[in-house]
């Protein structure tokens, strides 16, 4: 008998392509294969045409005007665009070189912040409590008259906790700081409005929210205030001279799909996903008692889920579980295993930490893969400290 089909539960590693998604790029692949860049024919004008109808799409999603959509890579390249490419821009460091984030940050942020340290620009880290909330009154005394950026996240990749990227877009807006938040996790997920919540600067990534890899978007602010930024790539000056390069057409249309769909169909699957993630984790903690779900008191993503089994090894934990597949809490890069800075930052032991598992539920989640996967869990922790 063939094996079944595996439960996902790491929807905040990546996402699975919608199939209406899917079916949106094929032709871009294909018969309309035409460089954007090309617009003195037909097949050229349909390449841009279809990349403006995706930047429509994607400033929809946020209250932006699509002439601040600049194309990109993923949210990695759209961070380090807004971060390093504000900072290279002497209009917007006029006012000092000083930046403030988060310690909790996506690396994306923060490797950025700690390259451009190096070159003389002072960062600020600022800590969260035991829920990973941000002390807005911290935040707000940390922007000094040598601030020119603030760079927060809008909601945490492995707790899934939401800042208030309203309240701190006024606070930085009343302080003269440009305000960057990276919102790879939420966008698709909750609702934003860059001009309510006076963000300058957004990231998002395609592969997040049921759109391919290799593609995401960043929002730069036009007007009120005008955001200075220099490219980080040069040759052809495509995207207004701010990301050069050959637009990834196929990848943007999907993109533009994805978008859509997401803000066609949030108020309805959202409320589903975190029905079905508050169930697991009450099962969970009947059942293991000590368990600990991090950010439990704070707003969070509806899909995450973010839990600690003490005395437990979290690759054991899983290594028993083949076919669920979920994350551990720790970074992974190259061949070494980092603890979680993120739960670290919490306050979590060491043990908390060793014992951290992330489960990201999505579009496909039905009730049957929580049933199985509390079950799987549940067993194989009874299995691992016995």
């Amino acid at each position: 008998m063939a094996d079944r089909e595996p439960i996902y539960l790491d929807y905040n590693a990546t996402t699975p392509v919608d199939p209406r998604v899917l079916e949106v790029m094929l032709p871009y692949f294909g018969e309309r294969f035409g460089n954007a860049a090309s617009r003195h024919h037909r097949a050229g004008r349909e390449a841009a045409e279809a990349v403006e109808r995706a930047r429509r799409q994607v400033a929809n999603l946020i209250g932006a005007d699509p002439r601040e959509i600049v194309w990109v890579s993923g949210a990695t390249e759209a961070d380090n665009l807004a971060i390093k490419g504000v900072a290279a821009s002497p209009v917007a460091t006029a006012r000092g070189k000083h930046i403030v984030t988060v310690a909790t940050e996506h690396r994306a942020v923060l490797d950025p912040c700690e390259r451009l340290e190096g070159r003389g620009y002072p960062v600020t880290y600022l800590g969260v409590d035991g829920a990973g909330r941000l002390d807005l009154d911290e935040l707000a005394g940390a922007i000094t008259e040598q601030t020119f950026l603030v760079s927060v996240m809008h909601a945490n990749n492995e707790t899934g906790v939401i800042h208030p990227i309203g309240e701190i877009g006024a606070i930085c807006r009343d302080k003269g700081a440009l305000f960057h938040t990276d919102a790879t996790q939420s966008a698709g997920k909750e609702p934003i409005d860059v001009e309510q919540r006076k963000i300058d600067l957004l990231s998002l990534s395609a592969h997040k929210l049921y759109g391919p890899k290799g593609v995401g978007a960043l929002f730069i602010r036009r007007r009120r205030p005008r955001v200075r930024c220099e490219p980080l790539l040069d040759g052809g000056g495509h995207e207004r001279g701010l990301r050069s390069g050959t637009l990834n057409v196929p990848g943007i249309v999907g993109l533009g799909a994805a978008v859509e769909i997401c803000g066609e169909e949030m108020a309805v699957e959202q409320p589903r996903i975190r029905a079905l993630r508050d169930r697991l984790e009450a099962r969970l903690l009947a059942a293991v008692p000590e368990a600990r779900v991090f950010g439990r008191e704070a707003p969070r993503l509806a899909n995450t889920s973010s839990l600690s089994f003490p005395g437990l090894d979290a690759e054991a934990l899983i290594a028993a579980m083949p076919r669920i597949a979920i994350s551990t809490a720790s970074a992974c890069t190259s061949a070494a295993r980092q603890a979680s800075y993120v739960l670290a930052a919490l306050g979590a032991s060491p043990e908390e930490v060793d014992g951290s598992i992330r489960i990201s539920l999505g579009r496909l989640t039905r009730d049957a893969d929580i049933d199985e996967a509390t079950e799987q869990i549940v067993q194989a922790s009874i299995a691992l400290t016995t």
